[in-house]
């Protein structure tokens, strides 16, 4: 094949021509393996698997406790972020050990920086803990180091868990993230957060059609417009105290940089939206939020593993992340 490319006598145009359709055959059979999509070539994210939760009652195979779940989480995971951020708010870093896996193109997912249960990647560690799973091996994991058991790997019901489950042990005055007199208002918020922005970006980035891309950028775009909106008269989404809600939208809100580039979510940056730049800078200064954010690994993972969207793998210089 290369042959082809060095021979002279070929017209430039058909060299072209031939280079595109190579290509795009090879990043249409990769981006289906990364970014299932449907007909209209619009990106689909699967459900998550494990969804239980923790519960006193008697019966119950996962009660809370002390130091029995762990939290296996990656740095630049947005979904993992959430719940590093809520087990700071809530003062848990004694109660929940941490795990990190880092992304690996030649492992074909996540691995571990230090084996556990004798494992080296996640898709292992999920093999072995729950014989016979074949779908998504994906962070973050809230498991059971007692039972061995993995109790739930979706992002929205473990940051609701770490709200509520570990109270014996969480720091005096830790803020209530789901309070129940806002929990409607955090609903219609996540709701429409997750589809336009948390899982808009994606939409925006694993696009496979124009049409696709577009729709999901004016989409995303017009929900950063409305949340400007509601920052102007108050510190958070849903007021005065942060919530749940505004837990979700950071985690994308630090990454925006590399999603304008990376995913074409360039429409507007977020300099064009005071009031959303100060909200992003206030929840960073919040007490032990900033060791929450490897900016580095953020930067590092997206460009270094999502061949794709990168295929050269040049990590930018500079830190293209403004907080």
């Amino acid at each position: 094949m290369f042959k082809i490319f060095q021979n002279p006598s070929l017209p430039p145009g058909l060299l072209i021509q031939l280079a595109q359709t190579l290509w795009h055959g090879g990043w249409s059979v990769m981006m289906g393996q990364m970014a299932p999509r449907n007909a209209a070539g619009e990106y689909v994210r699967p459900e998550s698997a494990f969804r239980q939760r923790l519960s006193s009652e008697p019966d119950s195979p996962f009660p809370p406790d002390f130091q029995r779940y762990g939290l296996i989480v990656g740095w630049s995971c947005p979904w993992a972020h959430r719940t590093l951020i809520v087990r700071v708010l809530k003062g848990l870093e004694a109660c929940i050990p941490v795990t990190i896996v880092s992304p690996s193109p030649q492992a074909g997912g996540w691995c571990f920086e230090t084996p556990i249960q004798g494992c080296s990647t996640l898709r292992q560690f999920y093999q072995q803990v729950s014989p016979g799973y074949a779908g998504r091996s994906t962070v973050p994991v809230l498991w059971d180091q007692q039972r061995q058991a993995i109790v739930n790997n979706e992002s929205a019901e473990i940051i609701e868990i770490l709200n509520t489950a570990f109270a014996p042990w969480e720091k005096a005055n830790a803020p209530n993230l789901y309070p129940d007199h806002l929990r409607e208002t955090i609903d219609r918020w996540n709701t429409k957060i997750y589809h336009s922005v948390n899982n808009g970006v994606y939409r925006c980035g694993f696009a496979q059609t124009q049409s696709a891309y577009e729709t999901a950028c004016q989409a995303l775009f017009q929900t950063l417009d409305d949340v400007e909106t509601a920052l102007s008269g108050q510190p958070f989404l849903c007021g005065q105290d942060i919530t749940l809600a505004d837990v979700r939208l950071f985690t994308t809100l630090i990454r925006f940089e590399v999603y304008a580039n990376l995913f074409k979510c360039s429409l507007k940056p977020i300099a064009a939206y005071p009031h959303l730049q100060d909200y992003r800078r206030r929840i960073y200064q919040l007490p032990g939020m900033a060791s929450t954010c490897n900016l580095e690994a953020i930067k590092q993972d997206y460009y270094g593993n999502l061949f794709p969207l990168n295929p050269s793998g040049i990590i930018p210089l500079g830190n293209p992340l403004q907080v």
